[in-house]
């Protein structure tokens, strides 16, 4: 995302200017997360400093376009969505016996005084968007099922493994792998997790350096591996590359 080529909030969010509410809400999440701290953007591509610049644009757009009243002095001070209809409105509304499109306001002012059929128009178009917006809210919550289910680990505990893990301060990739084998992770549900390609996670796992990327790259790669598993990862992360450096440079 390149700030200086930003015009406007809309675009600093990559949202339409008639994106609903509840868009702009999932935009601004997605877009904080990706610039987030435990992004493993950090570590490759950006630095924090860069980030976090980019993170103050991402909020005083939302503080904006996420409160409607805000949003409609914004949309119109810079001219946008001066007539704006839901997406799928029109659709939706044709499948109605009943319904009519009613003419422009301009038609009106030239015919006639009564303006309610565009009162109407207005009111159903309101209707509309509530009842989209909350059907996108019972999608969120599905959304959080299947994330659990892509996410969440079921495994028997064993005690004193747990304690184990719990004191280790130097992670080698022996022992990472042995802490996925019991959490019943496999490596190719690590990698549908993470996105990280299985071969990498082999060489992590198999403490191979000759054939990881660098280590800013490593490091990312192996901070996600440790969220999956539920453990701490800056503390995974840090010890792991300290491992590896020492590999590296043994004297």
């Amino acid at each position: 995302m390149n700030l200086s080529e930003k015009k406007n909030y809309y675009e600093v969010l990559e949202v339409p200017i008639n994106a609903t509410l509840q868009e702009i809400h999932n935009a601004y999440l997605q877009a904080k997360n990706a610039y987030s701290d435990d992004s493993a953007a950090l570590y490759s591509l950006m630095t924090q400093e860069e980030c976090n610049r980019i993170l103050e644009q991402i909020e005083e757009a939302y503080s904006i376009l996420g409160v409607a009243e805000k949003r409609r002095e914004y949309d119109i001070a810079r001219g946008f969505n001066q007539a704006h209809t839901p997406e799928g409105f029109d659709q939706e509304m044709a499948k109605r016996p009943d319904y009519k499109p009613s003419q422009s306001l301009s038609d009106y002012m030239n015919d006639s005084n009564d303006y309610s059929d565009i009162i109407q128009e207005n009111a159903r178009k309101e209707e509309f968007k509530y009842h989209q917006e909350h059907s996108n809210r019972n999608q969120a919550s599905v959304s959080k099922v299947q994330a659990f289910k892509k996410f969440g680990l079921n495994y028997q505990q064993n005690s004193e493994f747990e304690q184990e893990i719990e004191n280790c301060t130097q992670y080698t990739g022996e022992f990472l792998k042995k802490i996925r084998e019991y959490k019943e992770v496999t490596v190719e549900r690590m990698a549908e997790m993470t996105r990280i390609s299985k071969t990498y996670i082999r060489n992590i796992e198999d403490d191979d350096f000759s054939k990881l990327p660098a280590d800013v790259y490593t490091r990312g790669f192996v901070y996600q591996y440790a969220k999956c598993l539920k453990l701490n990862p800056d503390l995974v992360a840090t010890s792991y590359i300290h491992h590896v450096r020492q590999l590296k440079n043994p004297s």
